[in-house]
């Protein structure tokens, strides 16, 4: 009986004709990811359709990008072929592996096409020098060399660093004072979770304009703190907020009788149009990491606030030695979230300055679009994705750094 069993519940074997399924399955993906290489491939401008123009500039052009895309389809394709046949004769397996590819068939060709064929581009421009008129020629690491060179970009890392600095410490604390506060019980709390996460569901664009608006020189703001001032017979001077070069350093250096020489942009620190963005920065991305924080407060245990308080724990005690612990995750979240979207802005320096005053407001991805773009000049897409891609490493360092320092020991929380 037990081997009538057993021989019942082995899986069922139906060889088939792996060969020929490994064989379809090497052509099916080959022929896509050639396909993606032939639309992503740096063309001069000419149109996808009629297809027979369109390949022969394709491989004339890219001859290299296509050469590369054929390798990788060949090397793709044959792991798929193994794959597929070494499974083909379970045919349990055969039909799980057929209705997972089925379902999963959309997001990778989207994939494929849309993200990875345009990373390789990308970064196969990177290398190049490509207005996308001409056919691209090799540069090798001039594009990367170029960019450190060049006074623009080495003032929008500045630049960026400083927000970066500034808008990530700044929001993560008050965005988690505000969840301590809201996760507290007092009267209207959902009313004050909902206004408080107002901002955050409204478009960047629009926020952007509305501050812009208040940052006039005759706008709310400067007509607010001139009425504020007058109260105690001060007079305002009106701030130009979006049209301020003056640093911070600078500031407080004419404040104390010194200066700092305009030569020394890197010393002068962020300029007030800079901080002008940043509050706005501030105040609309709040409320977002706030909600996060609500949600992980929910998760710590009021046991551990009740046994802390039997022991005479004030408030701030349980804050600093339950609270922030048991948010360390959390904290890891928004702090890498944080940074990587600091490090990435773009629509406000895009609609507010343009980069201005002075470059004070350049910002790497703002010099991408611009170089690839070409608004002040020649269209430089090599460049550009050489920009980009030192912005990406320069992300990936900065993640791994507080992944590696905040995230050790959240694992026994």
């Amino acid at each position: 009986m037990a081997a009538a069993d057993m021989r019942t519940t082995r899986p069922a074997v139906n060889r088939g004709r792996p060969w020929l399924a490994g064989l379809v399955a090497f052509l099916v993906t080959a022929f896509v990811i050639i396909a993606a290489t032939l639309i992503s491939a740096p063309t001069r401008g000419i149109k996808i359709f009629p297809l027979k123009p369109y390949i022969g500039e394709a491989v004339g052009s890219g001859r290299l990008f296509v050469l590369m895309g054929v390798l990788l389809a060949v090397l793709v394709g044959l792991l798929a072929a193994v794959m597929i046949s070494r499974n083909w004769g379970n045919q349990e397996r055969r039909q799980e592996m057929m209705t997972a590819y089925l379902f999963l068939s959309p997001y990778l060709l989207i994939t494929i096409v849309f993200t990875v064929g345009v990373l390789l581009f990308a970064l196969y421009i990177a290398f190049q020098q490509y207005d996308i008129f001409t056919a691209p020629k090799w540069v090798g690491l001039a594009n990367f060399a170029k960019a450190f060179k060049t006074k623009d970009f080495v003032q929008s890392l500045v630049n960026v660093l400083w927000y970066a600095l500034v808008v990530t410490i700044v929001q993560t604390s008050l965005a988690l004072l505000l969840a301590v506060q809201l996760n507290s019980r007092f009267g209207g709390r959902n009313f004050f979770r909902t206004i408080f996460y107002t901002p955050s569901v409204t478009s960047s664009v629009v926020i952007s304009m509305i501050f812009w608006w208040l940052y006039l020189k005759t706008g709310y703001l400067n007509f607010g703190l001139e009425k504020v001032f007058g109260l105690f017979g001060v007079t305002w001077a009106k701030v130009e907020w979006l049209n301020n070069p003056r640093g911070l350093f600078q500031l407080i250096a004419i404040a104390l009788g010194g200066n700092i020489s305009s030569d020394l942009w890197y010393l002068r620190g962020p300029s007030v149009t800079w901080m002008a963005i940043m509050f706005q920065n501030i105040f609309t991305t709040i409320p977002t990491f706030m909600l996060m924080f609500l949600a992980a407060l929910q998760d710590v245990p009021s046991s551990l606030y009740e046994a802390a308080s039997i022991d005479g724990a004030n408030g701030r005690q349980q804050f600093w030695k339950i609270t922030l612990p048991m948010l360390r995750p959390a904290v890891l979240l928004v702090v890498v979230l944080s940074t990587i979207g600091t490090l990435q802005i773009f629509d406000q320096v895009k609609i507010l300055t343009g980069g201005g005053p002075l470059g004070t407001t350049l910002t790497p991805v703002y010099l991408v679009y611009r170089e690839a773009i070409g608004t002040q000049g020649q269209i430089q897409m090599g460049y550009a994705s050489a920009m980009a891609f030192i912005l990406a490493i320069i992300i990936f360092v900065f993640t791994f750094l507080q992944r590696r320092f905040i995230e050790r020991g959240t694992e026994q929380y």
